[in-house]
């Protein structure tokens, strides 16, 4: 993508002034997204983008600074401009010589998307809004979007790092909406995976639209939730959001590092149920959060954060490795080479328990069945957060009763993975995007059904 020697004049550059560390981020993507909407194409872009990322540490201070002039005059240009950001020192770090590192790809896939013709994902578009539009009269409109990414990349460190990495993504999004003369609702389906266009054409579209439909359905006849403190079940697969944010986010080392986490100096301690095992796997095969590599070049890998409710480590990156003393966990993630990397999630999700669904179930004698999750708020420092929730049900007697509408799980991360006592055996993964400082990223969010003991309920009628 760059020639090595380039590179390594590049890093030279940006330690001239006394850094002790430098690295050169190549990124060229492909990216293509179609849109369907009231049956008809609504948009179709495509593009490329490409550019360069070069950082610089001193110490605990680091510099970011990104170009899409990739002459040597222009990456020399931004390599001076990081190293003027430092503070002169007579100590110069030398760049250990660049050796090219094998990278095996350990998510495999068959057909790049930028080789296939529009007019065969125009086809799978449609297919899916018909399905959506004929499962009940009372679907008024689908949405139907596509998002494809290739992403090529080349990292480099003064450390002597030297590897490359090609990654894929492919998701379809599957809006579905019901209305009468009175309401109207939304149901939504969107599988990920990190493939390339065989995951689409292979798609079960019968089951994920229909579903996205029968959400929409379901909730347009539901009744109004009850509000109050409930023993709450949280569905599999896409339920796991609300760990993701209210408890991910603090196991990541930038709010670590920093104390800005419920969770900072806690390694060893109990901080969750001893039902609870979190996990944070970048590994898992073409699964939509997964990774080869990191973002500054460390192989991917699987993290134990909390093993039977004792927190074990975090999600560190480069940087914030030296602010705890600690190692990279291979956890480096950024959207673009526009943003400097900082500790990210993957695939990160609850390992499953000994419970089936049904006895989950059949132990609850009153409360709320959250089926699926919808978009919430966290306040990272302190894990307080509140949860909408797309899908949900009355349990009474050990059975699933009314649907509800208009619930909101309301609670705090530290607190609630602490109540968790029933786990369910049917871990399931969801796909999602996650922003933060580093940009918005593909991250997997999962677990297997489970049980809180009490999360208050926000709804419109009284318990």
């Amino acid at each position: 993508m760059l020639n090595k020697s380039l590179i390594e004049d590049v890093l030279s550059a940006a330690l001239i002034t006394g850094g002790d560390f430098s690295e050169v981020f190549v990124e060229d993507r492909f990216t293509n997204r179609m849109t369907l909407q009231s049956s008809k194409l609504e948009k179709s872009l495509s593009g490329r983008d490409f550019g360069v990322g070069i950082r610089v540490f001193k110490g605990l201070n680091s510099i970011y600074a990104y170009t899409n002039n990739f002459s040597k005059e222009g990456l020399l240009q931004a390599a001076n401009a990081c190293a003027q950001a430092i503070q002169n020192s007579e100590e110069k770090t030398i760049v250990v010589p660049l050796v090219k590192q094998t990278n095996e790809s350990i998510h495999p896939f068959q057909i790049m998307p930028n080789s296939v013709e529009k007019g065969r994902k125009l086809q799978v578009l449609r297919k899916a809004d018909q399905i959506a539009r004929s499962y009940h009269s009372s679907i008024s409109q689908a949405i139907i979007g596509l998002v494809e990414e290739e992403q090529h990349v080349l990292i480099a460190n003064s450390e002597g790092t030297y590897i490359e990495d090609t990654r894929v993504w492919s998701r379809l999004a599957i809006n579905a909406i019901a209305s009468n003369e009175h309401d109207m609702q939304t149901g939504f389906y969107g599988p990920g995976r990190m493939q390339g266009f065989e995951f689409i054409q292979n798609l079960n579209l019968k089951h994920y639209a229909r579903e996205a439909a029968r959400i929409a359905v379901t909730m347009l006849n539901a009744e109004h939730a009850p509000s109050g403190k409930f023993p709450v079940i949280i569905d599999n697969e896409f339920g796991g959001v609300i760990f993701h944010e209210a408890c991910g986010h603090g196991l990541e080392a930038t709010s670590v590092a920093k104390n800005n986490s419920v969770f900072a100096n806690k390694v060893g301690k109990k901080v969750a149920s001893d039902l609870v095992t979190y996990i944070d796997d970048g590994t898992i095969t073409n699964e939509w959060g997964s990774i080869n590599i990191d973002d500054e070049g460390e192989k991917a890998r699987k993290n134990v954060l909390i093993e039977n409710g004792i927190l074990k480590g975090y999600m560190i990156d480069k940087f914030n490795a030296r602010r705890m003393n600690a190692e990279s966990t291979g956890s480096g993630r950024r959207e673009s080479y526009k943003y400097a990397p900082t500790s990210r999630m993957t695939n990160t999700y609850i390992a499953p328990g000994s419970s089936t669904p049904d006895e989950i179930i059949a132990n609850t004698e009153h409360g709320i069945y959250a089926k699926y999750l919808g978009g919430g708020q966290v306040n990272p420092a302190t894990g307080d957060y509140n949860f909408a929730v797309n899908e949900a049900y009355l349990v009474k007697n050990g059975k699933i009763d009314k649907p509800l509408r208009g619930a909101t799980l309301i609670g705090n991360g530290a607190k609630t993975i602490q109540k968790v006592d029933m786990v369910g055996n049917n871990l399931g993964h969801g796909a999602g995007m996650c922003g933060a400082s580093s940009g918005s990223i593909p991250v997997n969010v999962g677990q297997p059904m489970l049980r809180v003991s009490e999360i208050t309920v926000g709804g419109r009628e009284a318990n």
